[in-house]
């Protein structure tokens, strides 16, 4: 029978092994009584994880009082986490919306209507979403071929590469939209001297430079922001992906100094700032502070130093809990692999493990994680 017939979904992911019906913490329960070890945490979604105490009451209070309000009129919980974000900004504005797709697609609206420039620059490798507008700037043939033409404009640099980001530019370029660590494009880092060639281009160019922080956002690398590791304040940030810990969310933050582009009807969102999503996305924030942020890098680099000793790893790389490791084999069977063995992990790219577990893993739980690689690898 037709994956269509079988489950009723459109056949756009791959034939699922598990299905999965509870959630606690780092772990996950299957349909066959199973618990999984969770280090994909909904593909760096569940930030906080499972059934985490606060989000979880947040949410539930606010279903309480109020699901849905038009965007004619304000809500507290839309209020309040656009104050929490822009403190940690340093200053802005927010406009949210339901995925990270929808986020990059009002990144590419506003910069074209704040410099009236109608190209983008992004990387070879990178990836924004699926949606017409953010997959124009997704730097992956292989996403991108079947739906041509896309929008026109775009243009793509190699990550790390100055001279590549400077011949790709023109006057034309309004946007410069990058990932701090290409997350679907095999977990590359970009370098602090790449993002502020990429600034200086911005400035040169009167252009705004945008930071894709759907999946490095929201303390992954262990800074709130990943941006904040490299010495740059983006015009333009994107967030979505673990923000609310699961629920639908994806934010635009535009920093006071460019603010004053759009005007009431240049955009919108039916389901955006949502109150229930809000309220959760406000007590995640609130969640991550100093002290998880500190339990992040730690973790982090104990993830990455034993990655780097495990059979079969050529590379291990990343930053905070966002890692991948290069194998010297298709990573697709090993995450296979691993799931039988009761973990759960992603790949990114044909030969790239990409480990992103929630925020609150704790050393045992990494060391049990690579227990089971090393088993696998074997």
């Amino acid at each position: 029978m037709s994956a269509v017939l079988e489950n009723g979904l459109l056949p756009v992911y791959p034939p699922p092994r598990v299905t999965f019906v509870a959630g606690d913490g780092m772990w996950l329960l299957g349909d066959d009584g199973r618990s999984y070890l969770d280090f994909a945490a909904g593909i760096a979604v569940v930030a906080l994880g499972h059934r985490h105490p606060a989000p979880l009451t947040a949410a539930h209070a606010q279903l309480d009082r109020l699901w849905h309000a038009s965007n004619l009129f304000a809500t507290e919980p839309a209020a309040a986490l656009a104050a929490r974000l822009s403190e940690r900004f340093g200053g802005g504005l927010a406009f949210f919306c339901n995925s990270g797709a929808e986020a990059n697609e009002a990144a590419l609206k506003y910069a074209r209507k704040a410099t009236g420039k109608p190209g983008a620059l992004a990387l070879a490798g990178g990836f924004h979403g699926r949606t017409a507008g953010a997959l124009s700037l997704t730097g992956q043939p292989a996403k991108r071929d079947a739906f041509e033409p896309l929008l026109h404009g775009a243009r793509f640099a190699d990550p790390n590469d100055v001279p590549s980001l400077r011949a790709a530019a023109d006057d034309d370029v309004g946007l410069i939209l990058l990932e701090p660590v290409l997350g679907e494009g095999g977990v590359i880092p970009l370098t602090t001297e790449f993002v502020h060639a990429a600034a200086a281009l911005a400035d040169e160019l009167g252009a705004l430079l945008c930071l894709d922080e759907v999946q490095t956002g929201v303390g992954r690398t262990g800074t709130f922001f990943a941006f904040e590791q490299l010495g740059v304040r983006p015009h333009l940030v994107t967030l979505a992906k673990g923000l609310a810990n699961g629920l639908p969310i994806g934010a635009l933050l535009v920093a006071d100094e460019v603010t004053g582009a759009f005007e009431p009807g240049d955009h919108g969102s039916t389901f955006g700032g949502n109150p229930v999503s809000c309220a959760a996305a406000c007590a995640v924030v609130d969640a991550v502070d100093e002290p998880l942020l500190a339990a992040v890098r730690d973790n982090g680099a104990r993830l990455l130093a034993g990655l780097a000793g495990l059979p079969g790893v050529v590379e291990a790389r990343g930053r905070g809990l966002l890692a991948g490791a290069e194998l010297d084999r298709p990573a697709q069977s090993v995450v296979d692999a691993a799931l039988d063995a009761g973990l759960v992990c992603l790949t990114s790219g044909p030969s790239v493990l990409r480990l992103a577990p929630p925020l609150v893993v704790e050393p045992d739980h990494v060391d049990h994680a690579l227990e089971i690689l090393a088993e696998v690898l074997r």
